[in-house]
């Protein structure tokens, strides 16, 4: 008799249809429902609003969807018997622009299912003012949405949560607006990290914190100090009310490290910093957070020639160094590092005084002369003109080459400059003092061919005094081309003609070193008559006579 009421029960459910049912069980995840037929139904609990609602019992209406499935089971849903109800009425409760409860249900393709009573879209450009990159978060939250558009006849509905927000900021905007003033502290959320600055929201609308004032310290990007979504105090600095802009700073939050800068840090202090920069001309030392100093490449050391700072220093570095200067203007300190050491200049007076006898090495040659290494970072140097009483010195590199050991004299000492003149000639003594003991008129010489001009011959003599061969006293046939006659190193013999003590130098005769007394005599008195008529009281020497007859041939 049971089996033919169950029978004829089963035989009044329909597919399709709303059908009622008793709750017989209520499990973790699913609700067992008893809707008449040949077995009891299973329905999802993810379909109830809250399942500690339902009580064993309880009579709940189900959509049947299939009267049995492979395994004789009705397959109904309680979430779809709640939309086709709806549906009934979902014009007169969420008309087009109304505001509307609905719980998201699912992630599906570009957006999400939500249920306002019936099934709803969610576009994922509709759920936020940024479309969120993760879906599954929203997936059983429970927000409020505004109807975008209904379609009956598709039974379609279209929401958005982001115009509500959209329009809850925009109130916000005004009333922050109304009130922010310059000056002001507020609570912020980093929304958004470019590299000139990051977007603060201020609970209504975005203000922009410039990288310049993020920190009173160095920094080269905004994220190293903060965080997409960290929530900090920023200082309102200003307010454009017209374009609806507001400018925002973090620095301004806290005290000013250079206000009383002096006084922390006064001349001549000890300080201990890191290095944060290595700039061509120095490097910049952070002291405490907003603060730095720079060393200039001149104060990193009084010897060691540096070229670049990367040598001695490198980024991150700790160390101290001496307070030179303050510029509170302008926020700069100078710093130093030889200060931190006794200044080996100090002792060169001392170590070097003038006319000491000095050795060293030649490191480096210019144009108007050489620089001697005397110790690690202490140079002297030698003017081309202190290198030979007798020969004038045009480059060092006649004279001298890189790495040469050389003795010398100090001349001068100038610590403040830090310059040491030495001398190479002052070794010796100066044979042009007494030309008169070594040469003279009429002598006839040995000596070797240095340079040759297009006016003449160099000839090196004894004590390494130089004498001039004019072209016209090379020989008694006239001579184009010098080199055609003489060749450098060559030795030759010449007659003193001239001794020029304001050039220091002797002309030279070598046509002349051959003559006889007689010929000299000769010579001599054939041109008495020129010295006569001369406007100065000293007599043409032989030099002159042997010029003018040269100028007759």
């Amino acid at each position: 008799m049971q089996e033919l009421l169950a029978q004829s029960s089963f035989d009044k459910l329909k597919e399709g249809t709303i059908v009622p049912g008793i709750i017989t069980e209520i499990r973790q995840n699913e609700v067992v429902v008893d809707i008449g037929g040949k077995a009891e139904a299973v329905v999802s609990a993810s379909e109830f609003m809250d399942v500690g609602d339902l009580q064993i019992g309880q009579q709940i209406e189900v959509f049947l969807e299939k009267l049995e499935d492979k395994n004789g089971n009705p397959i109904v849903s309680f979430d779809k018997a709640e939309q086709k109800k709806n549906w009934d009425n979902i014009l007169q409760r969420f008309p087009e622009g109304s505001v509307a409860t609905g719980r998201v249900k699912a992630k599906v393709k570009g957006g999400l299912i939500v249920n306002i009573g019936v099934d709803s879209f969610l576009p994922a450009s509709h759920i936020d003012i940024q479309p969120p990159k993760n879906l599954d978060q929203y997936v059983g939250q429970t927000y409020d949405f505004k109807v975008l558009k209904i379609n009956l006849e598709r039974k379609n509905i279209v929401l958005s949560r982001r115009e509500l927000i959209e329009q809850q900021r925009a109130e916000k905007r005004r009333n922050l607006l109304e009130s922010i003033q310059p000056g002001q502290v507020r609570k912020g959320v980093v929304k958004n990290i470019t590299d000139f600055g990051a977007f603060i929201d201020l609970d209504g609308m975005d203000g922009l914190l410039h990288i310049t004032d993020m920190s009173w310290g160095r920094i080269t990007h905004p994220s190293e100090m903060l965080k997409q979504g960290e929530e900090i105090n920023v200082m309102i600095i200003e307010v454009n009310r017209e374009k609806e802009r507001v400018s925002l700073g973090l620095k301004q939050t806290t005290k000013n490290p250079w206000d009383e800068i002096d006084r922390k840090y006064p001349v001549g202090a000890k300080v201990h910093g890191k290095v944060v920069n290595l700039v061509p001309y120095g490097a910049f030392i952070e002291i405490e957070p907003g603060v730095e100093g720079l060393v200039h490449i001149t104060e990193m050391s009084w010897t060691k020639r540096i070229s670049k700072p990367s040598e001695l220093l490198k980024v991150g570095q700790e160390l101290d160094a001496v307070v030179l200067g303050i510029q509170k203007e302008e926020q700069k300190i100078s710093l130093g590092l030889r200060q931190l050491e006794p200044n080996p200049w100090d002792m060169v007076r001392h170590n070097y005084p003038i006319g000491a006898r000095v050795r060293g090495k030649v490191r480096n040659m210019t144009t108007y002369g050489a620089f001697i290494e005397l110790e690690e970072g202490i140079d002297g140097m030698v003017h081309v003109s202190d290198m030979s009483w007798t020969r004038k010195v045009n480059h060092p590199s006649e004279v001298l080459k890189k790495g040469d050991e050389v003795d010398a004299i100090v001349l001068d000492v100038d610590p403040a400059q830090q310059r040491i003149s030495l001398g190479m000639k002052q070794l010796a003594s100066d044979p042009w003092s007494d030309i008169d003991s070594h040469f003279r008129v009429g002598d006839v010489v040995q000596g070797t061919v240095t340079k040759i001009t297009s006016f003449g011959a160099f000839v090196e003599l004894k004590d390494g005094i130089d004498g001039l061969v004019h072209i016209s006293q090379i020989s008694e046939e006239r001579v184009e081309k010098i080199k055609d006659v003489l060749k450098p190193a060559q030795q030759v013999t010449a007659r003193v003609v001239k001794i020029d003590r304001e050039e220091r130098r002797l002309g030279l005769s070598i046509k002349a070193a051959n003559y006889s007394a007689d010929q000299l005599a000769a010579e001599t008195a054939t041109y008495e008559m020129l010295n006569r008529q001369s406007s100065g009281s000293d007599m043409m020497n032989l030099g002159d006579i042997l010029d003018e007859a040269a100028k007759k041939e």
